[in-house]
């Protein structure tokens, strides 16, 4: 699975592995009100990495969580979604809007693998300095580069050059006034 390989996510390893994530969930979303403290220190328990002063705002869901690193000063905000049957790596001080949705989770293309229940991932990279906004869908296998900007409501599906902005679905460069 992690290797982008075909997996089955009925298998009995993986079930337990999501079982402790979502009775980990449940924990870090109840813990709203708690001390950013106390909130990094949960974050800490399931994650892969999580850099000085990274934050993420309850409610947030994962598939393991373990396969998440987060840099130096990540925030993403209130109900967040990432998808992370593979890696999924976000550089430092990059913004999340909230609802974003960020996928390594990816299934075949026919329909007899699909019924089969057959699965795969593709890693996900966002680099330093990106800003995506409330909404943005960023699909299996895109590399966003660092000081990128995802506008709203945008669908990623093919990577995004450092310091470029894109919009729209699917989403397309743009240029910005000066």
């Amino acid at each position: 699975m992690l290797a982008g390989d075909p997996y089955d996510p009925g298998d009995a390893e993986l079930q337990a592995e999501a079982g402790a994530t979502f009775a980990w969930l449940a924990r870090y979303n109840a813990a709203l009100a708690a001390s950013p403290e106390a909130r990094r220190a949960l974050l800490a328990e399931r994650l892969g990495g999580v850099g000085a002063g990274a934050v993420v705002r309850p409610p947030f869901h994962c598939d393991y969580g373990f396969n998440i690193t987060l840099a130096d000063g990540v925030f993403l905000n209130f109900n967040c979604v990432i998808l992370d049957v593979c890696s999924v790596a976000i550089g430092a001080r990059t913004q999340i809007g909230p609802m974003v949705q960020i996928y390594a989770a990816d299934h075949p293309r026919d329909a007899a693998s699909r019924a089969r229940g057959i699965e795969f991932g593709r890693p996900v990279r966002i680099g330093a300095d990106v800003w995506i906004g409330g909404g943005a869908i960023i699909t299996p296998g895109v590399t966003v580069g660092d000081g990128a900007i995802i506008g709203a409501g945008a669908v990623v599906t093919r990577d995004v050059a450092a310091g470029v902005t894109v919009v729209g679905n699917p989403a397309r460069p743009v240029r910005l006034p000066e």
